[in-house]
């Protein structure tokens, strides 16, 4: 079934200035070929300034270039989701993995936020899990409470804990993460965010809950959880790499936290075992404490 399709939206930065519009589609937004993005201009579907580019326009620093992209048929992804908690301020629902909590990489009515907004049309996201990674994800239904959980999301005042089955054996029972995270180069994504000397400041606590050994599906594997004191891109998925535990199956970040340079799939995809499962917080407008808990997917009953 195809969608509404969606207009991209960009200004020209400075540092694009001079470059001719088709050397820098195909530059910046190499997901796509330097023969499709001339055949998209023929088609009329990019704009520069509102007018019909052709693809030989020198950019100029803060004109506007859209790409109206037109429906297509967006990727599968399921179309459920749990409520958690549902008050006149606040919802909060459990995400499967495999679905986008916002638009983006090609979905754009297959996503939570689509769904959710169907039966609870002022309900804004106050962050965001990976596609991949499943649990509590928390809505804001007022400006009171969005403005309240915005100003406090990332300090001691929320508590946010994962949990998480990563490769190899732990020798610790526990550990403070404080590996920085910033955007780092890849040759076929272009950048990505990943472990990085002077990046972002971040924080994770890993705390061991088992260990697999022996003869069993398990063996060589760590189940973890994590609880985030800061929130970085796909800060659980680096923190551990970085420490020798990248997660079982995670198609993008390896040994170290750095991204694989031959990925064995989409950086999106799935494949790996994170789940946000316990939320902790007082009310942004009425003060109570609010504890949430997600029950864990089926496939984390293969692990300890």
């Amino acid at each position: 079934m195809l969608n509404r399709g969606y207009a991209y939206t960009a200004i020209i930065r400075s540092q694009y200035h001079g470059q001719t519009l088709l050397s820098h589609l195909a530059s910046l937004y190499s997901h796509s070929t330097t023969e499709a993005w001339q055949q998209r201009l023929n088609n009329g579907e990019v704009t520069l300034n509102g007018v019909a580019a052709t693809g030989g326009e020198s950019l100029t620093s803060g004109q506007t270039l859209v790409w109206n992209r037109p429906p297509w048929i967006e990727p599968e992804a399921p179309q459920h989701f749990e409520v958690l908690l549902d008050d006149p301020h606040l919802l909060a629902v459990n995400k499967p993995s495999g679905l986008p909590t916002l638009p983006g990489g090609g979905y754009m009515e297959n996503t939570l936020l689509r769904l959710v907004q169907q039966q609870f049309p002022t309900a804004d996201p106050v962050h965001r899990l990976g596609r991949g990674t499943s649990g509590i994800v928390l809505f804001a239904k007022s400006p009171q409470a969005a403005s309240n959980l915005t100003a406090s999301w990332n300090t001691t005042k929320i508590q946010k804990i994962y949990r998480a089955v990563a490769q190899n054996i732990a020798e610790h029972d526990s550990y403070e993460i404080l590996t920085p995270i910033g955007l780092a180069p890849h040759p076929r994504l272009g950048q990505v965010w990943a472990a990085k000397s002077g990046g972002k400041p971040s924080k994770s606590l890993a705390r061991v809950i088992a260990r697999g050994t022996g003869n069993t599906t398990d063996a060589g594997t760590t189940t973890f959880e994590v609880s985030l004191y800061s929130g970085r891109p796909h800060q659980i998925r680096i923190h551990l790499a970085s420490i020798g535990h990248p997660l079982v199956g995670d198609p993008l970040y390896g040994l170290t936290g750095q991204p694989l340079e031959d990925l064995p799939g989409l950086p999106g995809d799935g494949g790996y075992l994170l789940h946000a499962q316990f939320l902790k917080f007082r009310h942004p407008v009425t003060g109570e404490p609010i504890n949430l808990e997600a029950a864990l997917p089926s496939e984390f009953s293969l692990h300890p």
